[in-house]
């Protein structure tokens, strides 16, 4: 299975949550006994981690992974484009990466 390219946005100092179905050919794919990881940083050969989303698995029958940050972790990150992926990986270490884009952090006025 080939990553998908998925860019978002980020602002910066705002909670931030995104919920994700994860399918095979067509249909939700169980990830009982995976676990999920997701990292952001400014290049792909940068070795400084700018952002460690919280990645959990929240209904695995459903396929389902939610992928999160706090405000004050993205008020950490500075106003830029990163590039980011999501990964999962099996009970028996196989690792799979489902997503992969780039994020734009949106300054924050509000401080």
């Amino acid at each position: 299975m080939a990553a998908g390219t998925y860019n978002f946005i980020m602002d910066q100092g705002a909670t931030f949550t995104r919920t994700l179905t994860v399918k095979e050919n067509g249909s939700a794919m169980n990830l009982t006994g995976y676990s999920v990881a997701s990292l952001m940083r400014a290049t792909h050969d940068s070795s400084t981690v700018v952002g460690t989303f919280t990645c959990t698995i929240s209904n695995a029958s459903g396929g389902i992974i939610t992928m999160s940050m706090t405000a004050s972790a993205t008020g950490a990150i500075e106003e830029a484009i990163y590039v980011y992926d999501l990964e999962i990986a099996s009970g028996s270490g196989t690792v799979t990466r489902l997503l992969e884009g780039e994020v734009t952090v949106n300054p924050e006025v509000t401080r």
